[in-house]
């Protein structure tokens, strides 16, 4: 039983925004996994002098606090584990200013990425990063995880956009950060993917770009994943940059099609969907070269969207994925793996094996483009002797991605579902150098502690 006395924490943020109620409390236990634990306590914080406040708090008294966006992470990173305090930022919505003529835009950690970006295109400005997850998603949580999406082919990811936070240290210090100042000593890149176990985030800088012009997309089939992989390889190879070039294999196709019934075609071995963007004249050039390099790769079908409203119901095929899969199993592992470009058909092939031999449906579909994967292992927790398969079928995926000369994440982040995996796929003395970094920020691991990097996992963790 947890005596410490959470009342104090009503001298740090008004007490309407506390509360110890078991009920109310259940809502900050879990994230988009299937790891739940409930927290002794949880306050909605709304400024960096709060969440400062609560962290000295927090230190003095050596319990764990959780930083918390919108909880649609999918590693675990938000998990209370360890009990103490979950830090709810959803509060913090401010888009404080948008710059067009220093193409900068400042906003506090609960903006939702889908709002900024129609915020910022209001401008004729362009807020690249687009996570799956864009219309629920925090800007905070983005930076946390280091989240990206399929325009990070061409744009790249959160990191590439951050250039200056406001963050509180785990012992209630307010520091700046300015990647942009030169100063070797810059902090911003550290915070960045740290999944809030060395400070919470409260204000962040972004970076804009204009808006593009025009878009267009392609849309093609294959008979062979080869051919697919064959496909993107000509399409770089002749210098275009398309904005997104996604891929889905044939078990997602399945899925997505018993879910729409809008005729997708359910003999092939995977698609892709490509979008270019620029001026029209470029758009328009772009599509023809990205369908005569598809077309010369054996594909079976390629189709060109004729407008927007077209384009809509190709893209509203990969925006249907993980809403198709719930059809079928009412639970699922959305994983996430990188693996260099040429290793994917290799890669592909190695989840198909595994699913195989554990008897288990893992549709997969990705941003091939750079090799991010997202293998889905579908599930349902009630059945003890499945969920077992799904832990070891989970566990080969993870190490198949190392063999290939992969990582364990491109962009969801290692959270709890991972960290034991973390010393096969890295230096040991990086690790260790880490961990040393990780103390020095928080010597009491009051912050998001068991995450990312130590720590004894929960049961249902994915343990090696």
């Amino acid at each position: 039983m947890n005596t410490t006395d959470f009342s104090e924490l009503a001298r740090c943020v008004p007490p309407e925004r506390v509360t110890t109620d078991p009920a109310e409390l259940t809502v900050y236990g879990y994230d988009g996994t299937w790891l739940e634990r409930r927290p002794d306590a949880a306050v909605s914080v709304v400024s960096a002098d709060e969440v400062a406040g609560v962290l000295r708090w927090a230190n003095r008294n050596q319990i764990p606090v959780v930083p918390r966006g919108a909880g649609s992470g999918l590693a675990g990173g938000s998990v209370p584990i360890s009990g103490g305090v979950v830090m709810n930022t959803t509060l913090m919505t401010q888009i404080k200013s948008i710059d067009g003529r220093t193409m900068r835009a400042v906003v506090e950690p609960g903006v939702v990425n889908a709002d900024l970006q129609a915020e910022v295109e209001t401008e004729g400005l362009f807020y690249p990063p687009d996570p799956a997850s864009l219309r629920q998603s925090t800007i905070g949580g983005n930076v946390a995880t280091g989240a990206s999406g399929p325009r990070c082919l061409k744009y790249g990811g959160t990191r590439e956009y951050v250039v200056g936070l406001e963050v509180v240290t785990p012992i209630g210090d307010v520091i700046q950060t300015d990647a942009t100042s030169g100063d070797p000593s810059d902090l911003t890149r550290l915070f960045i993917g740290s999944e809030g176990t060395l400070g919470v985030i409260t204000d962040i800088e972004l970076r804009l770009l204009s808006k593009p012009q025009a878009r267009g997309t392609v849309m093609a089939t294959f008979g062979s994943l080869d051919g697919a992989s064959a496909a993107v390889d000509r399409i770089l190879g002749t210098g275009v940059e398309p904005l997104a070039l996604e891929m889905m294999d044939q078990p997602t196709l399945r899925c997505v099609e018993m879910h729409l019934k809008s005729g997708l075609p359910l003999d092939v071995a995977a698609m892709l969907l490509i979008e270019v963007d620029g001026d029209s004249e470029s758009v328009t050039d772009q599509l023809v070269m990205v369908s005569k390099q598809c077309a010369g790769s054996e594909a079976v079908e390629v189709r060109q969207a004729g407008d927007e409203a077209e384009a809509q119901e190709l893209w509203k095929i990969r925006r249907s994925t993980s809403s198709s899969f719930g059809r079928m199993y009412p639970n699922k592992l959305g994983e996430d793996i990188s693996v260099p470009r040429s290793a994917v058909p290799e890669m592909v092939r190695r989840i198909q094996r595994i699913a195989g031999e554990h008897n288990l449906d893992i549709p997969l579909f990705g941003h091939i483009g750079d090799g991010n994967l997202h293998p889905n292992v579908l599930c349902d927790l009630r059945d003890s002797a499945q969920m077992e398969r799904v832990v070891k079928a989970a566990q080969e995926i993870f190490l198949s991605a190392i063999e290939l000369g992969g990582t364990l994440s491109g962009e969801h982040g290692i959270g709890l579902l991972k960290r034991e995996f973390v010393r096969k796929s890295l230096d040991p003395a990086l690790v260790e150098t880490m961990m040393e970094v990780k103390a020095s920020f928080d010597p009491n691991n009051i912050l998001n502690p068991g995450k990312v990097l130590s720590g004894t996992p929960p049961e249902s963790g994915l343990r090696d």
